[in-house]
């Protein structure tokens, strides 16, 4: 800036507002956790929250043994399912009911290790569900990962001949009476 009287005046800086770094909020523990009025009408309470683990103890310890049934055991095991309709995956992996063998040993078998890691984070929480319903607290939940046999796909027109000549063996005479050739 000029005056009249040929002085330069330097301009005074502008400040220029930064802009301000917003945290996020800070994840509050669970058991510093406030009442949730959503919980509360809905019918949860703190109270009734306890572990998997501490659940799994404490009805390891009940030593109940009461008989039950094939037919029981897979009401029960469907009932949980319906527990867990919110974790599709789980509830896919779960839909077969497990066999009950010796000393209420429960043999369910799986297809890949991906769904025993899934199960092993339930199991707890599971067996201790179906100790209390069934009223037997010798259940054990194993499980078996069983290698399913695939079927061959069929890829060029050559292997498909010899599928569709393996279901109908008058194919071959069609074949040479139109002289046609898949090679």
């Amino acid at each position: 800036m000029q005056l009249s009287d040929n002085t330069t005046v330097a301009p005074k800086p502008v400040a220029v507002a930064k802009p301000v770094e917003r945290k996020p909020p800070k994840r509050v523990a669970e058991h510093m956790r406030s009442p949730s009025i959503k919980d509360a009408l809905s019918g949860k309470s703190e109270k009734d929250k306890i572990s998997a683990v501490a659940r799994h103890e404490a009805y390891t310890q009940v030593s109940e043994v009461k008989e039950f049934t094939v037919e029981a055991l897979a009401q029960k095991w469907n009932d949980f399912l319906q527990k867990i309709e919110d974790r599709p995956n789980l509830q896919s992996t779960l839909s077969k009911v497990p066999r009950l063998e010796a000393d209420y040993k429960l043999i369910l078998e799986i297809d890949n290790s991906v769904q025993d890691d899934l199960i092993g984070s339930i199991k707890p929480e599971l067996v201790t569900w179906l100790r209390k319903e069934l009223r037997n607290s010798n259940i054990q939940l194993v499980t078996l990962i069983t290698e399913t046999e695939k079927e061959k796909i069929i890829y060029s027109d050559s292997e498909r001949y010899l599928e569709m000549l393996k279901q109908n063996p008058s194919l071959e005479l069609l074949k040479q009476r139109f002289k046609l050739d898949f090679e």
